[in-house]
C-alpha cells in the first residue's frame, strides 16, 4: 500500500510538472522598433530603435493564452518637425526636434492560436518614461536658435498592440507587432507614439 501511494504521488507530481510546462512558459526577448510620432501638425522622421525584455505566457487551452511582458525600449528620433501654433504668448514657428526617450513598457497580449505554431496577438500596452531629453531647433529672424530641455511633463503612455507570433518549435519564436499610442506625449501637443516591432524570443 505504501509503495502504491508513493508511486501514485510520483505520477501526480510528474503530471503536474508536465501540465505546468504545457500551460506556463517564460523567457527573454529582444528586437528592433521602427518608431514614429503621429498626430495633427506632425511631420515625423521615423527611426530604428531597439527593445529588450522578458515575457511570460499562460495557456488556458490549445487556443487561448495571455502573455504579459516587461520591456525596455529606447525611442531615439533623429528629427521630427512640428508647428508650435499652440503657443499663446509667442509667434507661431516651425520647429525641428531631436530626442532620446526611454520607456519601460508593459504590454499584456491576449493570444489566439490559429494553428499550434501561429498566434494572433491583441492587447493594451502601458508605458512609463524613465529618461527623456530633447533639443529644439528653429529660426528667429534668420538666426538659428536652439533649446535643450528635459521631457517629463507626460511620463505615462498607453496604446493598443496588434500582431502575431510564429513558433519555430517549443523554444524559439519570432514576433511582429504594431503598437498605436493613444495618449498625447506632451502637454498642448497632439503627438502620439507609434511603433512597429520585430523581435525574437526563447521559451523556458
Amino acid at each position: 500500500m505504501k509503495k502504491t501511494m508513493i508511486a501514485l504521488m510520483c505520477m501526480l507530481m510528474a503530471a503536474g510538472t508536465a501540465m505546468a510546462q504545457k500551460t506556463f512558459t517564460f523567457g527573454p526577448k529582444i528586437g528592433v522598433d521602427y518608431t514614429h510620432q503621429w498626430g495633427e501638425n506632425i511631420n515625423d522622421e521615423s527611426a530604428l530603435n531597439y527593445q529588450a525584455g522578458v515575457f511570460m505566457e499562460y495557456r488556458f487551452d490549445t487556443r487561448f493564452a495571455i502573455a504579459p511582458e516587461v520591456v525596455f525600449a529606447t525611442h531615439k528620433r533623429p528629427k521630427w518637425e512640428w508647428h508650435d501654433s499652440w503657443l499663446s504668448e509667442e509667434p507661431a514657428r516651425d520647429v525641428t526636434t531631436t530626442s532620446q526617450v526611454n520607456y519601460i513598457n508593459i504590454p499584456v497580449m491576449f493570444k489566439y492560436y490559429v494553428i499550434p505554431s501561429l498566434s494572433l496577438d491583441l492587447g493594451p500596452q502601458f508605458g512609463f518614461m524613465v529618461y527623456g531629453k530633447s533639443t529644439d531647433n528653429w529660426e528667429d529672424g534668420g538666426k538659428k536658435m536652439k533649446e535643450k530641455h528635459d521631457i517629463g511633463d507626460r511620463s505615462f503612455d498607453f496604446g493598443i498592440g496588434l500582431g502575431a507570433t510564429y513558433n519555430f518549435n517549443q523554444k524559439v519564436f519570432v514576433q511582429a507587432r504594431y503598437t498605436l499610442g493613444l495618449v498625447p506625449l506632451y502637454k498642448g501637443s497632439h503627438a502620439r507614439n507609434g511603433n512597429a516591432q520585430l523581435s525574437v524570443g526563447y521559451r523556458f
